[in-house]
């Protein structure tokens, strides 16, 4: 392993160094990071999913790094130009920029100006001038003057434009022009004539000058939006001047003829090669900072959506709540299967209440519901207040769950899959009825993408996005667990190890031989190797299984170890799950090993008090204000029950019962400083918030969470 690549990880990360050799060997070597981050901790020190994540993200870009070193090398060599000294120095550079700068002279030319002036014979001329000794460039032009090269002024400007790029291509001038930009660069954002009422929604950037190496990422993006979208022009300024002078410093060392045509080349070299080269990096260095930054808050929403609290055991009555097509009603058991479906139609222009009420009553009491799923889209509140109205026959709970991506899911091959012979609409309706019962379960069926809980996440970086989000669902599911036995293939697809193939397969070997009756049958199913089998066994869990290790967290790899502690307290393992008394008799410190230390041992203990606990939060519903039911109802100094939706780097976005978020902006979050929404809040909180502001022409409510 290369030495000085987990060193520079270890700095950049502040990891322990043989934590980062030995994390990035397990990676290496196939392992997952579910897989490490729960069950290798003492190979880590104990490093969670994150850091573990960032290890092998910084790994695999300083494995490009080192790539793309040794094509560069072989590229000079292959000119004939690589020197030890020149091979020396790419080894030694571990900055991007730097090494392509180290590139830049070698590097295959396009049909350049100082392309065409050489293949004219002017290289020499542009020596000459450069070296300053002269004052008689123009009588030594003409010698170069030939077929190609008309006269002295043709030959001088050839050769200024090969000076140009010279210059162009030295890491000392290029480093004088970013130092320039780090300390100096602005980017303008202003309004294109004639485009005001259109780019309304820009209005904020209309004439707006930030420091471009400091610039907060949703600012950015929005500019760069409203340029892609023709509404904005963006321009990017610095201290120019300075940085010209600077660079006139390096290359003029005299006071002639020459010296001139020097100084004519470097400001045609810097505005017309180095500062678009330069601004260009740069603008690209903010981009991907804002991407990191976007994508990291995105990831933090979607895994807090992704970790709401479930509401297992209970039968469920979802409806899509609509206006002119009616209210899409759907009947689950326990386990989210669908027993029945319909439309009512209590609201405008049906207003049939009467009907409406008379089918939900007797559904609930036909399939014995225990709690309303309803959707928080349009006509959502004329539905609840019509709910909240009905006498059912027992205590009927309403909650209203965010149904952002339903309408996702209920056109993907996914639900005409599942549901065949029913139309989008009864599609919709379920999956808004199982996010009550198991949002992980559900939301995972959706691309992340499409759950409503980001922000410019079309504008980003899509790889990375992509990443991020694997990596989210994945580390939830694998936190929770997967029941084996009815998990959805999209479930399946996310546990350590497994993936979409193996996945399908378990479902396959399910469908035939009915449910898994322990962990080790899971060897029976096609293609489940060792390997696989060790990455995913801990995460999946059989209750049905005689051995109760097979519905809880500990790996397979330690059975035998809780066996042995088993046995030194002359009981069974159950025994020593349900009785804490058996379980306080166990002196941990004997049962150390070479491979098994303190953080497994303690995990196992934990994993028999609690075998297979749920991470999630109890569930809890919230009440909304039923005086309101649209934005023209909000009152300014109103102060209503809310749920979190999502976060920004600006501040939350609050449901309070309407179709309209309010805004709680950052400044408003708290009475302390707070350099960031998700210190004190998150996605789910409820909470209770001060209207201070209604902008109803541009749909707009400004809220507060401060003295109340």
């Amino acid at each position: 392993m290369n030495s000085t690549k987990t060193n520079i990880i270890a700095s950049a990360t502040g990891i322990p160094e043989k934590a980062v050799c030995n994390t990035i060997s397990l990676l290496e070597g196939g392992a997952t990071i579910p897989f490490i981050s729960r069950y290798r901790k003492e190979a880590t020190g104990g490093l969670d999913e994150v850091q573990i994540q960032s290890i092998a993200e910084k790994n695999a870009t300083l494995t490009e790094l080192i790539k793309r070193k040794e094509f560069i090398k072989k590229s000079i060599d292959d000119s004939a130009g690589l020197t030890k000294e020149l091979a020396d120095k790419i080894d030694n550079c571990w900055s991007q920029s730097e090494l392509e700068d180290l590139y830049l002279p070698y590097k295959p030319k396009r049909r350049t100006r100082a392309e065409v002036a050489r293949t004219h014979g002017l290289e020499p001329l542009a020596r000459i001038i450069m070296a300053q000794h002269s004052d008689n460039i123009y009588d030594r032009a003409r010698k170069f003057i030939n077929a190609d090269v008309e006269s002295s002024d043709a030959a001088i400007n050839g050769a200024c434009d090969i000076i140009a790029e010279w210059i162009s291509e030295n890491q000392r001038a290029r480093n004088m022009v970013r130092n320039s930009f780090q300390t100096s660069a602005h980017i303008t954002s202003s309004i294109i004539k004639g485009k005001e009422s259109d780019g309304e929604k820009y209005k904020n950037y209309f004439d707006c000058t930030d420091f471009l190496p400091r610039i907060s990422s949703y600012r950015l993006l929005a500019m760069l939006r409203g340029q892609k979208e023709g509404f904005l022009k963006l321009t990017i300024t610095n201290d120019g001047e300075k940085a010209v002078n600077n660079i006139k410093r390096i290359f003029i060392h005299n006071h002639n003829e020459a010296s001139a045509l020097v100084e004519d080349a470097i400001n045609d070299s810097y505005k017309r090669l180095i500062r678009p080269s330069i601004e260009t990096e740069f603008l690209n260095l903010a981009k991907e900072k804002a991407d990191s930054e976007a994508v990291a808050q995105f990831a933090q929403n979607v895994k807090q959506l992704l970790f709401a609290p479930p509401l297992y055991g209970k039968r469920v009555l979802a409806i899509d709540p609509g206006f002119r097509t009616g209210c899409k009603v759907v009947c689950l058991d326990q386990q989210g299967n669908l027993l029945h479906d319909c439309v009512i139609f209590p609201t405008p222009p049906h207003n049939d209440t009467k009907n409406a009420e008379l089918t939900l009553t007797k559904l609930a009491d036909r399939f014995d519901i225990d709690v309303i799923s309803l959707g928080n889209g349009t006509a959502s509140r004329d539905t609840e207040i019509f709910l909240k109205n009905i006498k059912f026959s027992r205590d009927i709970k309403i909650c209203v769950v965010n149904e952002n991506g339903a309408s996702i899911y209920s056109a993907s091959q996914v639900a005409r899959e599942e549901f065949p012979d029913k139309d989008v609409t009864v599609r919709g309706a379920v999956s808004i009825g199982r996010r009550l019962l198991d949002p992980l379960a559900e939301l995972v069926k959706i691309d992340p993408k499409s759950i409503g809980v980001g922000q410019y996440q079309h504008d980003v970086d899509q790889s990375k996005l992509k990443n991020a989000l694997t990596f989210v669902v994945e580390s939830c599911v694998n936190s929770v667990g997967v029941n084996v036995n009815t998990a959805s293939l999209q479930l399946l697809s996310h546990v350590s190890g497994l993936g979409p193939a193996l996945a399908q397969n378990i479902i396959k070997y399910r469908a035939e031989n009915g449910d898994f009756s322990s962990r080790n049958e899971l060897m029976k199913v096609p293609r489940m190797g060792e390997k696989a089998f060790k990455m995913s066994a801990g995460f999946l869990r059989i209750p049905s299984s005689t051995n109760p290790l097979d519905n809880s967290a500990v790996h397979p790899e330690r059975y035998a170890l809780v066996n042995k502690m088993a046995r030194d307290c002359n009981c069974t393992v159950s025994q020593l799950i349900t009785d804490s008394k058996q379980r306080e008799k166990i002196d941990l410190s004997k049962y150390v090993s070479d491979d098994v230390g303190m953080p497994t041992l303690n995990d196992i203990m934990a994993e028999l008090e609690k075998p297979g606990r749920d991470p999630r939060a109890d569930f809890a519903s919230v009440e909304f204000d039923t005086s309101i039911r649209s934005i023209e109802d909000v009152k300014t100094g109103m102060v209503l029950n809310g749920i979190v939706t999502n976060i920004t780097q600006f501040g939350v976005f609050v449901d309070i019962g309407i179709h309209t978020n309010g805004l709680v902006h950052i400044s408003e979050l708290s009475n302390r400083y707070i350099s960031h929404p998700s210190e004190v809040i998150g996605i789910n909180d409820h909470v209770v918030v001060k209207v201070l502001d209604i902008d109803i022409s541009r749909n707009r409510i400004s809220l507060t969470m401060k003295g109340i």
